[in-house]
């Protein structure tokens, strides 16, 4: 999603029980609109449309036709061919990639629909609800609140989002609002620190993507040992699941086994001179886990390091 969209105009359909201006009438839902209505953005409109926790109103893409066939995957909303052609909403998301979000917020606080009552928020986990300013100085109020799945199959999603946990913070007012609105659709919010975002992004990365990486340099030291690849990775399924299952279970310090945490740092030295003659580079990722696993296994041993 762009920071400005094009000029096309669109047939616009007031839904039931919409004012002409766009508000909500009476004490009905609050009226949300969509900037960059991708797969988070559809997803969401289309579990808070089904539980009539929000009205949609108008969903504005690179495109119209992009915005209406996230209208129709929603089953709500009407494309909207310019930030001029949004009606007056309660809410808005800005559900763009994160490089978009600034120019889409600084489009709509320039558009003139926002005020004291208004509130803005993303879904982006790398970025805070800061990088709303711009909306913050028309008065609205700013959140950002990520859920912490994959939505590369977003009627799936909709259909298995119960239970999804997301990460928020940002305004009391915003979240006053937003965060009953995800409880509704079987989200779990848990508040972070507005100035410790990137470092919680972070935190997804090492569990998710370098825990990828690992298995492959897993893999790789296997096949160099002498194993096919696709046996390499029968070996370690079992140990990743185990080890990850008795994390969450036991805690990862009571977890941990392995030369470290038997205090055999003989092993451990020439396992690194093994390591380091076949790939330097994996050595040094081998001698940061070292450090770090002294660490944990100092805390299963009650503060008492296996070099002690």
């Amino acid at each position: 999603m762009a920071g400005t969209a094009g000029s096309t105009g669109t047939a616009r359909q007031l839904g039931t029980g919409l004012a002409d201006d766009g508000g909500a009438a009476g004490n009905g839902p609050k009226t949300l609109s969509i900037i960059g209505c991708g797969k988070v953005g559809k997803t969401l409109g289309r579990l808070w449309h089904a539980q009539q926790t929000f009205q949609l109103l108008d969903v504005l893409n690179r495109s119209v036709a992009s915005a209406q066939q996230a209208c129709n995957f929603i089953g709500a909303g009407a494309a909207a061919a310019s930030y001029d052609e949004l009606r007056n909403a309660d809410i808005y998301l800005i559900a763009a990639g994160d490089d978009q979000i600034a120019a889409c917020c600084e489009a709509l606080a320039a558009s003139g629909k926002l005020n004291s009552d208004s509130i803005v928020f993303h879904c982006s986990g790398a970025l805070s609800s800061h990088d709303l300013a711009a909306a913050g100085l028309q008065g609205a109020a700013l959140a950002s609140i990520h859920p912490i799945r994959s939505f590369a199959d977003p009627q799936q999603v909709a259909l298995h989002f119960a239970g999804t946990w997301c990460g928020s913070e940002g305004d009391a007012a915003a979240l006053a609002v937003l965060t009953p609105a995800f409880n509704a659709i079987g989200a779990q919010a848990v508040n972070i620190k507005r100035d410790s975002k990137v470092l919680y992004h972070a935190a997804a990365v090492f569990a998710s993507n370098y825990l990828v990486t690992l298995i492959d340099v897993a893999s790789q030291a296997y096949v160099e040992a002498g194993l096919p690849p696709e046996i390499a990775l029968k070996l370690i399924e079992p140990l990743l699941l185990e080890s990850a299952a008795n994390a969450f279970k036991l805690g990862p310090a009571a977890a941990l086994t392995g030369p470290i945490a038997r205090g055999d740092m003989a092993t451990v030295r020439r396992q690194y001179q093994a390591v380091q003659q076949w790939d330097p580079q994996a050595a040094a990722l081998y001698r940061q886990f070292e450090l770090l696993t002294l660490e944990l296994a100092a805390r299963k041993n009650g503060g008492t390091s296996p070099t002690a």
